[in-house]
């Protein structure tokens, strides 16, 4: 893959201030594609004795032009001797992928199954079931047409794609199939042949009067199509597609694959009565894990159903199930335990416990979304994942009957990395830093006992950026900031700049605390940092006490605390910085989305002072006013320290706390001009969060803009939105920080 070059800061180390030249610095940088996913074809061997395989690796790329994200396919050919690779290469060039939803190899590797969305003419979606074998399509299924069910589901939540042991049938999930809902006063047709009338009539007796307008929950932010799904079976050679009846009514299905000798399926289910919550990012909503015999039709629980409990890995011999928990309350996302279900003897054991504080240089404790969908070694007994360790993503290994955790990238060059697949022990794995974009990197995995000995060769190497330096900083609260509950706690941040230090002048300075509050930044690629810091600003990228990564102790530590406790870590750092640093603190300004929003909007308020200029993306600014629109009620007390109940009101006390935590209170102080950037389509921060802030800094004469951004969800993650936003906030930071 061909690497641009990138564009130069300038050498004065002047802010580079024309928009043209910002606009083309963005779009070198945004064509620097991100690696998705990864899988290991067959193992071939050769007449002369040597083994090789395919490594097939998806991509993603930005085409403004087009304004979308355009996926591609490469190949690689890795020749081994099942310990170390011996000689690795690309098999061809990057071919678009169009239309595909998912697709999965069957377990030999002989077939690939592929979900396919299409369109016809009139612009009507259909999507197809479509079955791979050598040089040819062997089966494509309209699923569309079957009225079996709804849309399949191709996300990652609740989706899946799972070949039978067999290879005779597939499972996938689907949303369930509503019945047809007509007006009351839809006018008859005209009468027709006896034949014609009688189906006509069948038809319209089958729709339901009165249900066109019925609301149908959701399960919230990027989920808004999905509400009741089902478990699906395809018979490959009949063609026949059957739901599975024996869920219960009060669970919702997910995340499934077939038992030891396809006699029933494995799943999470999770609750969704009085009704549904955000899902997406929130890994403590209560989940457990099910078993469907299809043989007797029954629905057994494997697990404890007080819990959240998700990514349920069968091993390679069949015989054990892993899976991450949390609690299901609290932070939306916390250090978890690695469950470990033994198939034959019933029996479930914890793997990795919650990690409370980390000692000196070692484990922090499993802080991971989703383990990847192939995570067992061939062994049957280690698992390999990643996870946040401080501010590093790191790879690690657990051994599943002993619990010793290993590091496999610990002695590695600073950077994060990402586990995509692993399948015979040999390991597909993303690699980047924040001033390199991701690297495609494999090696075999060694024997138990001998971890540290990984080998990595680098498929598709990528040059880092030599005008950026970064590096980690690590912050302890003066004594008057520690929480007494939770005293001795550190906390971090990652600082960029530009490489050249200016001799008479110093580096503006763009702060940003991340979003959750309980997620964190890696030592990754990430676009607007890089372009910032090519444009001769620096960029500190702050993960304050109630991060991931750090240890239970630091995310319990913040519920309560928002807007006191985050604020002040995100302040003392930037005053640290401002002493030691080349750093001009006549031009310092915030950059921040969702909770990053709200300590933004929190700062520019309690430290009117320090800052010059503000961007918020889709802020939390009043958690009262929240409360009743968004998908996550709960987050609003809990982070505000109350405890929150789905069948209680909150009580004029609680209104008072939230409002206490809120950045609104703070609004009367605030002096920064301020760019706020908002989704049209958001449903965790609805808009008139942003809303509510424009009004009230406009009422107070503050400098304010806002961009509102149709189809664009709390991430503001589509093509155009991403690189207009860019755009917006170089020449807003740019106009303030003069």
């Amino acid at each position: 893959m061909q690497l641009l070059k990138m564009c130069t800061s300038p050498k004065n180390a002047s802010l580079m201030n024309d928009a043209e030249e910002i606009a083309t610095l963005y779009r070198e940088l945004s064509q620097f594609p991100s690696l998705s996913s990864a899988c290991i074809g067959p193992e071939v061997t050769t007449q002369y004795g040597g083994k090789y395989c395919n490594i097939h690796t998806e991509w993603s790329q930005r085409d403004l032009e087009r304004a979308e994200n355009v996926k591609f396919c490469r190949q690689y050919l890795i020749f081994h001797d099942s310990h170390s690779i011996v000689y690795s290469s690309p098999s061809g060039n990057c071919i678009e992928i169009k239309g595909e939803l998912l697709s999965r190899d069957s377990p030999s590797g002989a077939q690939k199954a592929v979900l396919r969305k299409t369109s016809n003419s009139k612009g009507e979606e259909k999507q197809f079931l479509e079955v791979w074998e050598k040089n040819r399509k062997v089966k494509s299924l309209e699923l569309t047409a079957l009225e079996k069910h709804g849309q399949v589901y191709e996300d990652d939540q609740f989706g899946c794609l799972a070949w039978s042991h067999s290879e005779t049938h597939l499972l996938y999930v689907a949303e369930k199939k509503r019945p047809k809902a007509e007006s009351f006063f839809k006018p008859k047709g005209p009468m027709l042949s006896n034949e014609e009338e009688l189906a006509k009539t069948e038809q319209r007796d089958k729709a339901i009067k009165g249900e066109q307008f019925v609301f149908h929950e959701d399960w919230g932010e990027t989920l808004v199509t999905k509400s009741i799904p089902v478990l699906c079976v395809l018979d490959i050679e009949s063609n026949n597609v059957s739901v599975l009846e024996s869920i219960p009514e009060h669970i919702s299905p997910g995340q499934a694959f077939w038992t030891p000798g396809d006699t029933g399926v494995v799943f999470t289910g999770w609750w969704h009565e009085p009704f549904r919550l955000g899902l997406r990012h929130c890994t403590n909503r209560r989940s457990a894990l099910f078993y469907v015999d299809l043989t007797g039709g029954r629905c057994e629980l494997l697990s404890d159903d007080t819990k959240a409990i998700w990514s349920p890995r069968l091993s390679p011999d069949q015989c054990r199930i892993i899976y991450l928990e949390n609690q299901a309350s609290g932070p939306h996302q916390q250090c978890s335990r690695l469950c470990m279900y033994d198939w034959y003897t019933k029996l479930t054991s914890v793997v990795v416990d919650i990690v409370p504080r980390q000692s000196e240089g070692e484990f922090t404790g499993i802080y991971s979304t989703a383990l990847p969908e192939r995570c067992w070694a061939a062994d049957s007994q280690r698992v390999v994942l990643d996870t946040a360790q401080r501010s590093r993503q790191e790879l690690i290994v657990v051994d599943s009957v002993s619990g010793n955790v290993c590091s496999l990238t610990k002695g590695s060059p600073p950077g994060s990395w990402a586990l995509l697949t692993v399948d015979r022990d040999l390991l597909v794995a993303r690699f980047s830093t924040p001033n390199c974009p991701p690297m495609l990197m494999v090696a075999f995995l060694p024997p138990a006992g001998k971890e540290a000995e990984m080998n990595w060769v680098c498929l598709e190497e990528a040059s880092p950026i030599q005008e950026i330096t970064w590096d980690v900083r690590t912050l302890k609260p003066p004594p008057e900031q520690d929480n007494p509950q939770y005293r001795g706690l550190d906390f971090e941040a990652i600082l960029l700049r530009p490489t050249q230090v200016p001799e008479k002048t110093k580096f503006p300075l763009v702060v940003t605390p991340h979003g959750g509050p309980h997620t964190v930044f890696t030592t990754s690629w990430m676009l607007y940092p890089a372009a910032l810091c090519q444009m001769g600003f620096a960029v500190l990228l702050v993960n304050y006490r109630g991060s991931v990564g750090f240890g239970q102790d630091s995310v319990d530590s913040l519920p309560g605390n928002v807007g006191s406790q985050d604020v002040k870590d995100v302040q003392f750092c930037v005053e640290q910085m401002l002493q030691k640093e080349p750093l001009d603190p006549q031009r310092v300004a915030l950059l921040g989305g969702s909770h990053g929003g709200f300590l933004s909007c929190h700062l520019i308020g309690q430290y009117p002072g320090t800052y010059r200029a503000c961007v918020a993306r889709n802020p939390v600014v009043n958690m009262v006013s929240m409360v009743g629109s968004t998908d996550i009620p709960d987050w609003c007390l809990a982070e505000a320290g109350l405890p929150y109940d789905q069948a209680a009101l909150p009580d004029p006390q609680q209104w008072t706390e939230m409002l206490h935590h809120s950045p609104m209170q703070y609004v009367d102080k605030v002096q920064a001009p301020v760019l706020l950037m908002i989704g049209e389509d958001d449903r965790r921060v609805p808009p008139k969060q942003g809303l509510e802030y424009y009004r009230a800094l406009k009422a107070r004469g503050i400098a304010t803009r806002m961009l509102w951004y149709p189809g664009n969800n709390h991430a503001l993650s589509g093509v155009e939105a991403e690189a207009d936003g860019f755009m917006n906030i170089a020449l807003w930071l740019i106009q303030h920080l003069k």
